[in-house]
């Protein structure tokens, strides 16, 4: 039955479902969050920084290596131009520092194979001058490292390729040498639960791991990172390493014999230091969570979470980067560049955070996520909602308005687009894609600025064309336009060829390739003749 004209229900109309908007900003992590509240100050007036090292004593200053000087600052001062002690006391250039546990001391050396400890907890004065002068290395000192259990020896490596133990109260001669590296040794570290065993990274692709108590030349374990060694460090557990080498980071578990855990490759160019950092409070869940951290010739630190084998945190800097260091108390990163610039990360504490710890073992990192408050909104009676800005998000009850993308023209059609035709032909042969040629002379043909274009081209870009020509005038799908073309620019520029030798040539080329396609043709027509009768017979079967 049908309905009538004119009926007491209201007619229903389809309407497009609401498009939920997207943010304008990807939501932070709480990670990322953590890692975007340093606050970076710079140090300035420098020169390259290879070496940044912190002190594990409280108020945790950190000793900076840039030329022939050391300088050490305090992160709670402000501003942070002025090093509280400058050590100058260095005939070459300063490669590697180290802190004692205890922070008293600290051992540095340079290119002229020399290793110095100062005593740093005296004073600036006390520090001026060497408490011990260590020279056994006849090439560059490269590292220099306090082990984290032991206060009575300093590892010193370099470029001939020796790994020395010293004892500094005993002599200023080494206890131990030890010759299983190759080439330069550029890096190490000490195990953080064993006083006896530590770790040094070569040129040679290497990480050795030595015992001090073996007292020969031969490595406990040994692991080929694939690249030459750039850093290398023990990881909180003692019973892993991080390697650094080329633009990868690799796990290697010590316990299974030097297992390789994982490899991460983040960076674009080499890396060149590494350093861990701890995450949570002892109050926290988060406790003894750690991170590794990177940083790189590309101008990138990363942040490698090793646990789920990916990368949970990226910076750029506007220069080459080659050290890093945090402090002990999680507060102040530091990050030195190839330029001299120094960037100090301070992260400000709460004063809820700094009244709800009890003791200073808490003043760890802590990854929370923010408490959201209420966010006042503004109705269209209030002048600040038409003043909102791009980052405002948009409510449930908003309507997504697309905005047309921005098609992107290539060379040719910007020239066509401004008359310049003869540009555009030039461009597009240079471009050699058959499909934009064949288009572009179709659209000069429409506009009937083909042959005008041929009649200006000089002998450079008539080459251009003629070699195009040879090979795509016998393509069946572009024959059609080619083969035209091809007799009037034989007969439009014949005396421009007669003179060229050039130009002769590719003619020849062009006859020749004519030729063949000509013999095909033929030989197929054979096989035409030669087929047509077969199937008239079987088509009357």
């Amino acid at each position: 039955m049908a309905e009538p004209l004119h009926s007491s229900q209201p007619k229903i109309f389809p309407v497009k479902p609401k498009q939920k908007p997207k943010p304008r900003t990807q939501n932070q992590t709480p990670e990322s969050k953590y890692w975007s509240s340093f606050k970076n100050t710079q140090i300035q007036n420098l020169i390259s920084v290879p070496s940044l090292t912190f002190s594990p004593s409280s108020p945790h200053p950190f000793a900076a290596a840039h030329s022939a000087t050391v300088s050490i600052y305090k992160p709670q001062n402000d501003p942070l131009d002025s090093p509280t002690t400058t050590i100058t006391s260095f005939k070459d250039v300063v490669s590697s520092l180290s802190f004692r546990s205890d922070g008293r001391l600290l051992a540095a050396g340079d290119l002229s194979g020399l290793v110095q400890v100062f005593d740093v907890g005296g004073g600036s004065a006390a520090a001026r001058s060497a408490l011990r002068r260590l020279r056994s290395h006849v090439r560059p000192v490269r590292f220099v490292h306090y082990p984290k259990l032991q206060r009575l020896r300093v590892i010193s490596a370099g470029d001939d390729a020796l790994v020395k133990v010293w004892d500094v109260a005993a002599g200023d001669s080494p206890v131990m040498e030890l010759r299983g590296h190759r080439d330069y040794v550029r890096c190490g570290d000490s195990s953080p639960v064993d006083a006896d065993t530590f770790i040094t990274g070569s040129y040679d692709h290497t990480v050795k791991l030595w015992d001090v108590r073996v007292g020969d030349s031969k490595p406990a374990i040994e692991v080929n990172h694939g690249n030459p060694v750039e850093d290398v460090v023990f990881l909180p557990a003692g019973g892993m390493v991080a390697t650094a080498g080329g633009n990868s980071v690799k796990f290697w578990d010590l316990i299974s014999g030097g297992k390789l855990v994982c490899s991460m490759e983040g960076h674009n160019k080499t890396v060149t230091s590494l350093c861990v950092g701890r995450i949570g409070s002892d109050s926290d869940e988060e406790l003894n969570q750690f991170r590794v951290l990177s940083v790189g010739l590309d101008g990138y630190m990363k942040v490698f979470d090793y646990s789920s084998m990916k990368v949970t945190h990226s910076m750029r800097f506007p220069a080459p980067l080659l050290s890093v260091a945090y402090s002990p108390d999680c507060k102040t990163r530091v990050i030195g560049t190839s330029n001299g610039i120094i960037y100090v990360g301070k992260r400000k504490i709460k004063e809820e955070e700094i009244e709800g710890r009890v003791s200073e073992k808490s003043l760890f990192w802590r990854i929370r996520p923010l408490e959201h408050t209420k966010k006042k909104v503004f109705r269209p009676s209030h002048l600040r909602y038409f003043q909102r800005g791009q980052g405002e998000k948009p409510s449930e009850g908003d309507y997504l308005i697309m905005r047309p993308k921005k098609e992107k023209l290539g060379e040719h059609d910007k020239l066509l687009k401004n008359f310049r035709h003869g540009e555009a032909l030039v461009s597009v042969l240079e471009g050699k894609n058959p499909g934009n040629v064949l288009a572009v002379m179709e659209e000069l043909v429409s506009r009937k600025k083909l042959m005008v274009c041929v009649s200006n081209l000089d002998a450079e870009k008539l080459e251009l064309l003629l070699v195009f020509l040879r090979k795509y005038c016998t393509v069946p799908r572009y024959s059609g336009l080619l083969m035209g073309l091809t007799r009037k620019v034989l007969k439009m520029r014949v005396n421009e060829i007669r003179g060229s030798e050039a130009l002769r040539a590719h003619i020849q080329n062009l006859k020749r390739s004519i030729e063949e396609e000509i013999k095909i043709q033929q030989s197929l027509q054979e096989i035409q003749g030669i087929i047509s009768p077969l199937l008239k017979i079987a088509g009357r079967r």
